[in-house]
């Protein structure tokens, strides 16, 4: 399981505003999204400059890779894929004020371990903050015993949140803080309400819609999208079906309303993968450029809104990365220059957020963009240790990790770090694999870049060596071009340089087959 926790700080309030009478206002269509970072793909200050042309070079602060670029596509192609990503709207638009209602679970199988209700109300008021133009006006924590009975609450307590709802002026919508709704569930709480109904899955994917920069991160939400398009269908035939419309045929076609629709959402879904499969190979085709020219990757996970972005900021100091304290900020894997203090080029790459009580269609359609993870030569794990839930996120995170069947070294070797410690007083790390930073004070910086270097050297079978090597000759310049150099030390009496280097072990031993002692 994935986790969707916000970022809830200890004593955090939730908020309750003075309720009127009169009946709620009608919502409006399509909200703006969120606001939006420019697509990052840019590289840190150290970096070499590119080779073998056109996608590697140097950029202002060193070098960047235009990987984040589209590439022109086939024009049938391109038009198949914006044909895929037209929508009809999620969530209605302008401004909203929403009632969060939060069934709480209090006994039973169904009821979550290792969190309290609170947490998961301040997680579902940052949900509804990240959407421009929606504020939650009042917040109820409701028990209930069967979570997953058709209208959720039984008939006391629903006839309580009815009048609550029905006599407020201030709520024009409703955020049911469960995992999904059923079609019909909603249809009959919107009708008793008065109000739009929405469940946290809805709301994710429209925040998932608003923060794809990428065509392929589009065309994975879009994919996620299709289960909530069945549902809704199968419910609209049920309905026409109670009236004797459902079982009629088209124009003599032999097959019903819904079989059309069935089909149709059928051939959408077998579109969409087969445009995801095409960008799948061009991300493969960069992957394998990257590793032809040896830059060690270390891929930077965590739970969402843990500070990575603002952590690959602070250990490239790329001004072009712009770090929000928003959820599901980042959606697409970009890559990011830097170099280690030996002067060692790396790549860091910025995955989505690990995400957890999320229905499988939405993990399962993210999943694809995490395969680069499986590539990298360090795992990064990087924790909010100042979240009040932050092991529960561990744990989220780890086990997400563990269903993308990485490498046993990879997931053996995770270096953890524990970011926000100046929210912390006093706190030190648990554990011979942990650093503690602030990466927005750039505290434990230096610490880290050490053992970043430590894990990459040993990941990559790479070693720090002096060599001494003649002046008149090959040697110097074919060191410059297979390894990093460091430092050269020249001693003109001998007709020799000492040359500091950083070289992989199959570079050594040709360099030593090339040039013997």
């Amino acid at each position: 399981m994935w986790a969707l926790r916000a970022a809830v700080r200890p004593g955090a309030r939730l908020s309750r505003v003075a309720r009127g009478c009169g009946a709620p206002k009608a919502a409006p269509p399509l909200p703006p999204c969120p606001k939006r970072t420019v697509a990052a793909f840019r590289g840190g200050a150290g970096g070499p400059e590119g080779r073998e042309g056109g996608r590697w070079g140097p950029g202002a602060n060193g070098w960047r890779s235009r990987a984040g670029e589209e590439e022109p596509e086939d024009a049938e192609e391109e038009e198949e894929e914006e044909e895929l990503l037209r929508r009809d709207p999620l969530l209605p638009a302008g401004t909203q004020r929403v009632f969060l209602i939060h069934p709480e679970v209090k006994w039973g199988p169904r009821k979550p371990q290792g969190t309290r209700a609170e947490w998961q109300v301040a997680e579902a008021q940052a949900l509804v903050r990240t959407l421009d133009g929606w504020s939650v006006v009042d917040t109820a924590v409701v028990p209930t015993k069967t979570p997953d009975r058709r209208l959720i609450f039984g008939k006391g307590t629903l006839e309580h949140l009815t009048e609550k709802i029905r006599g407020s002026r201030e709520v024009s919508a409703v955020f049911l803080n469960v995992e999904r709704m059923a079609t019909p569930t909603k249809k009959e709480l919107e009708a008793t309400w008065g109000v739009q109904v929405f469940d946290r899955f809805t709301v994710v994917l429209h925040i998932f819609r608003c923060n794809a920069r990428t065509k392929e991160a589009r065309l994975q939400v879009a994919l996620a999208e299709l289960p909530l398009l069945r549902s809704h269908l199968k419910s609209d035939a049920g309905r026409l079906d109670g009236r004797g419309g459902g079982s009629r045929y088209i124009m003599g076609s032999g097959e019903s309303s819904l079989q059309v629709q069935q089909r149709l959402l059928k051939d959408k879904e077998l579109r969409i993968r087969r445009a995801l499969e095409r960008l799948r190979g061009k991300r493969l085709l960069l992957g394998r450029q990257r590793r032809r020219r040896e830059f060690p990757v270390i891929s930077v996970v965590g739970y969402t809104n843990c500070g990575k972005t603002t952590l690959i900021k602070a250990l490239t100091g790329d001004a072009a990365v712009q770090p929000r304290d928003q959820l599901f900020a980042t959606l697409d894997v970009t890559a990011h220059a830097g170099s280690l203090p030996s002067r060692m080029a790396v790549i860091y790459m910025d995955t989505i957020g690990f995400l957890s009580q999320l229905p499988h269609s939405l993990i399962e359609s993210f999943s694809a963009t995490l395969e680069d993870v499986a590539h990298s030569d360090l795992i990064v794990h990087v924790r909010d240790v100042s979240h009040p839930e932050t092991e529960l996120q561990k744990d989220s995170v780890l086990s997400a990790l563990r269903g993308l069947r990485l490498p046993a070294v990879l997931l053996d070797h995770v270096l953890e770090v524990h970011n926000k410690v100046d929210l912390v007083p006093g706190y030190k790390p648990m554990g011979p694999h942990a650093v503690a930073v602030s990466a927005l004070l750039g505290l434990g910086l230096e610490e880290l870049k050490a053992r970043l270097e430590d894990a990459v050297l040993t990941a990559t079978g790479r070693r720090v060596l002096t060599l001494r090597v003649r002046l008149a000759g090959a040697q110097l310049s074919w060191l410059h071009k297979e390894a990093t150099v460091q430092a050269v030390d020249v001693m003109p009496e001998a007709g020799a340089a000492d040359v500091k280097v950083i070289i992989s072990h199959s570079a050594y031993g040709r360099f030593r087959k090339l040039f013997p002692e």
